[in-house]
């Protein structure tokens, strides 16, 4: 078990990281020792983070308010969870007074709720279609917020788990019948009562959300047994089973460790260490003060960026913040995690009055562990999310001259990751999902009722007509002689209305029969062929 959690994060930095771990350290304690003196006044309360990433790969420190959580967790079972029935729960499903507890919240007209659950319905039965020729109304509506109701939904279509799902039916199950690794079972398993203890899903020892958490995390064991497990995913994990079953879950999580965020959950951590400086070289064109004073102070950008990014904020934001900077992110991808990064920044050390206000690198360290409420607040972040000028290609640029600098100074990746993908768009287009297959359909069609042309209601002359072989040249021009005087005047002395069997009559298109009867012949062969090239 040493070697497995011999992955850490505190050495990724280098000597960097090394040289600001301490001054986390003390920030960390002092910040601990607020915290406990506020449980003793208020009571127990979830702080917005509950550890660092500066521990182990798997594990991370548990929040001052642990003690507070183990004593919730401890009842052992939902139906015991009934005892807080004093405990009021917001809408969000967390305990009132905890994590869960953000103020007066922005409530979104019902009318409006209501015509929004219409335009989402009407987009999630008609995806492929919403995709391929509407995905910039698509983009506005999440940048919106989807409908609580349709949220869980919604996500696994954008992240494509509902193909992935669709693509592997029955392996969430075998999977989860599978004994698993040992070595991170226990790991897990320890981590689970760490993982939002004051929602209502999670806050008992053994209840349904915490089984339902372990079983996701080791199935993604079992199906990256190269990844493993990561501590950061337990809490990726739980947001998305708060919103939706175990094995939807389960497919948005591996979508979310391949495609959005991929090699975040490594063993080395390497896509993380790139993103940070990523996240540096971007912050010097969004807020150049806040850039200045981070390099100026030396603070390597895995001390504060690590678990924003790794967890997708979860633990970091308001919830509603965080709701609504999932619903951007599973459309639009990475750049929403970087543009929220990037606000916080700027809006904690983006100007020279805040910057006085932190000489030192704790200082610094410490004020964006604790945000301003107003920067985190719903309506104003996601105003500014949505209007800081971060691309895609401005992304990828800097991951290229990013990765070339590592490979200078470095040498090359130890575990290289498979590109990004940029949101939904970009998932749907690499990996389609599965289409009804193509049945011959014909050209023409006819009421019930009519009788097909190889019915027995056919006359037995136009049967004769397409069956009789072609004359000869001779008797064929023969026949394309007009009659004599004589024998049209011998037709109408014996009052016989049809025409002799000779003269060929016109149909309305001018064709003999027997040409109309071979025109016929031919197309009826070239609809077949086309019919055989479309299959």
């Amino acid at each position: 078990m040493g070697a497995a959690r011999g992955r850490g994060v505190g050495g990724v930095g280098g000597g960097r990281a090394a040289e600001a771990a301490e001054v986390a350290a003390e920030a960390e304690a002092a910040g601990a020792a607020r915290m406990a003196k506020s449980l003793e006044e208020n009571g127990p309360r979830a702080p917005a983070a509950e550890g660092t990433l500066s521990g182990t790969r798997e594990s991370l420190a548990p929040g001052p308010d642990a003690a507070a959580a183990d004593e919730l967790s401890s009842l052992g079972s939902d139906s015991e969870t009934n005892g807080f029935a004093e405990r009021r729960i917001d809408k969000f499903g967390f305990i009132v007074g905890s994590q869960g507890a953000e103020g007066a919240l922005e409530e979104v007209p019902l009318e409006v709720l209501r015509q929004r659950e219409s335009k989402w319905l009407d987009m999630l039965n008609n995806w492929d279609k919403w995709m391929a020729k509407k995905h910039k109304k698509i983009r506005l509506r999440c940048q919106k917020g989807i409908p609580p109701s349709l949220r869980g939904r919604a996500w696994q279509y954008l992240s494509g788990g509902k193909v992935k799902l669709q693509q592997n039916p029955g392996k969430f199950d075998e999977l989860d019948m599978s004994p698993g690794d040992p070595k991170w079972l226990d790991v897990i398993e320890r981590d689970l009562h760490r993982q939002f203890p004051f929602h209502e899903m999670f806050v008992s020892r053994g209840g349904h959300g915490q089984q339902d958490l372990f079983r996701v995390l080791k199935a993604y064991t079992l199906y990256r047994p190269e990844e493993g497990y990561c501590q950061a995913q337990a809490p990726i994990a739980a947001v998305l089973l708060m919103h939706m079953p175990a094995e939807q879950a389960f497919w948005c999580l591996v979508q979310i460790c391949e495609k959005y965020l991929p090699g975040y959950y490594s063993e080395k951590l390497e896509a993380i260490q790139l993103d940070g400086e990523i996240l540096f070289s971007l912050l010097q064109k969004v807020s150049p003060v806040a850039h200045k004073h981070l390099s100026q102070q030396k603070i390597d950008p895995l001390l504060y960026m690590t678990e924003w990014f790794m967890c997708a904020f979860s633990r970091t934001l308001p919830w509603s913040s965080v709701l609504r900077v999932w619903d951007m992110f599973f459309c639009e991808g990475v750049k929403i995690i970087f543009r929220v990064g990037l606000v916080l920044l700027k809006q904690a050390l983006g100007s020279p009055e805040k910057v006085r206000g932190c000489q030192g690198q704790y200082e610094t360290i410490e004020r964006l562990r604790s945000l301003s409420p107003k920067v985190m607040q719903e309506a104003f972040l996601v105003q500014e999310v949505v209007e800081l000028p971060v691309t895609e290609r401005q992304i990828e640029r800097e991951h290229l001259i990013q990765l070339r600098r590592w490979q200078e100074t470095r040498g090359e990746l130890q575990c290289p990751s498979p590109p990004r993908l940029h949101g939904a768009k970009a998932i749907l287009e690499a990996e389609p999902g599965p289409r009804p297959s193509l049945q011959p359909s014909p050209s023409i069609r006819l009421p019930p009722d009519t009788p097909l042309s190889g019915s027995k209601g056919k006359s037995k002359t136009s049967k004769q007509v397409q069956k009789e072989p072609r004359k000869p040249a001779k008797e064929s021009g023969q026949q394309d002689r007009p009659p004599t005087p004589s024998q049209a005047k011998a037709a109408a002395a014996t009052g016989d209305a049809s025409p002799p069997q000779d003269v060929p009559t016109k149909d309305p298109q001018g064709l003999a029969p027997q040409d109309s009867a071979h025109h016929h012949s031919r197309e009826s062969l070239t609809s077949q062929e086309s019919e055989d090239t479309y299959l």
